[in-house]
Formats: structure tokens, C-alpha cells, sequence
């Protein structure tokens, strides 16, 4: 388990390895990878427990063996005291059987206890690791997304500046151009339109006067 530490540890500090490049989302591999750390992180927490638990029984054991080595070598002394010989010699005996398995116990334990705090110094590397690759994560993350987003605004940008955009946008002002001189010919008909009625006004008026001087004269009226 803790070979795989090792392996995500090239994989991020590399930033975007082969990996990466491979995959659709860097993003979502990123991801995974912490996933796996941190089930990584799982199995190693229980498996030094496990550890220091298998450690803790061996020094009990350890400690009882001690506890009846000590309780046989006072029994044998009392036995002495009351001048059983007997008795002495068969606590004596006990005692010899149980630091045999002192020893044993003593060896087993001290190793266990040295296995215990390795992985406990393992264990708490990969954690430390785990949270540099957390904060490596974070930032990769971050430039993913803004080189993500970099690339869409300059295809964005792009488009707008490409010839068939500007074709577009030169037909528009061609048809804009036609309506204005239409409007412009339409007002110039218009005031054309305008001035003949006022001329055909104009002289249907001087008829008018015509007629009024011509009557004001037959009636001695001018």
C-alpha cells in the first residue's frame, strides 16, 4: 500500500505526466487519485492497528510471565523460610519454565513495538503526503480550469474576427446603405410631388383673383 504513495507522489509532482495527458479530465483524474490515496490511508491506519494491538498482547503476555517469574522466586524464598526444601525447589522449577518464556515474550514484544512504530512513522508520512498532494491537486485543478477557460474565450474571439463574420457584417451595411437611399429618393419624390401641387394651386388662385377684379369692375366697385 505504501508503494502507491510513491507512485501518485511522481504522478502529481510531475504535474500532468503521460498519464494526464491521456486521460479526457485531468480534473476527474486528479480526483481518483486522491480517492485512492485516501483508501490507501485507510487500510494503512488499520493495519497499524491492528499492529499496535498484536504489540499491546505480546507485553501483557510479556508482563504476566515476569509477574509469575517474581511470584515463584518470593514463594520459593518463603519455602525456604519454613524449611520445605521441596516446595522450593518446584517453584524454583516453575520460575525457570516462565523466563523462558520472558525471553521469548520480551523478544517478540520489542519487535512488535519496533514494527508498531514504523508503520506509525509510515502512516503518518502518507498523511503528510496526502495533504501536500491535496494542495498540489487544488492548484492543478485551478489551472485546468482556467486554461479551460482561456481557450474558450479565445475561440470566441476568434470567431467573431473570422472572414465569414465580416462578410456578414459588410452585407448588413450594403442593405442598410440601400435603405437609406431609398428613404432619401422617397423624400426627394415626395418634395417633387409637393412643389407641382403648389404650382397648380398658384394658378387655379389666379383665376380666382381674375374673376373678383372683373366683377368688382362691372359694379363700379373697384
Amino acid at each position: 500500500m505504501f508503494k502507491f504513495f510513491n507512485r501518485v507522489k511522481t504522478v502529481v509532482s510531475s504535474e500532468l505526466n503521460t498519464l494526464l495527458d491521456k486521460a479526457e479530465d485531468p480534473v476527474k483524474m486528479l480526483d481518483q487519485f486522491m480517492r485512492d490515496m485516501e483508501s490507501d490511508i485507510r487500510e494503512a491506519e488499520s493495519a497499524v492497528a491492528k499492529q499496535i494491538a498484536n504489540e499491546k498482547m505480546l507485553k501483557r503476555k510479556y508482563d504476566d510471565a515476569q509477574a509469575m517469574v517474581d511470584k515463584r522466586q518470593s514463594q520459593a524464598e518463603k519455602a525456604i523460610e519454613a524449611g520445605n526444601e521441596d516446595l522450593a525447589r518446584r517453584a524454583l522449577e516453575d520460575k525457570q519454565e516462565h523466563a523462558q518464556q520472558v525471553e521469548t515474550l520480551k523478544e517478540s514484544w520489542e519487535r512488535a513495538k519496533q514494527d508498531s512504530e514504523q508503520l506509525r512513522k509510515k502512516l503518518d508520512e502518507m498523511k503528510k503526503e496526502y495533504q501536500e498532494m491535496k494542495l498540489k491537486k487544488d492548484s492543478l485543478k485551478a489551472r485546468a480550469e482556467s486554461a479551460k477557460t482561456r481557450t474558450k474565450i479565445n475561440r470566441t474571439m476568434s470567431s467573431i474576427g473570422s472572414d465569414e463574420s465580416r462578410q456578414g457584417f459588410s452585407r448588413m451595411e450594403e442593405k442598410v446603405l440601400q435603405y437609406e437611399a431609398e428613404a432619401d429618393t422617397s423624400d426627394d419624390m415626395s418634395a417633387e410631388s409637393r412643389s407641382l401641387d403648389d404650382e397648380f394651386e398658384d394658378l387655379e388662385n389666379n383665376h380666382v383673383d381674375d374673376e373678383l377684379a372683373a366683377l368688382k369692375k362691372k359694379m363700379g366697385k373697384e
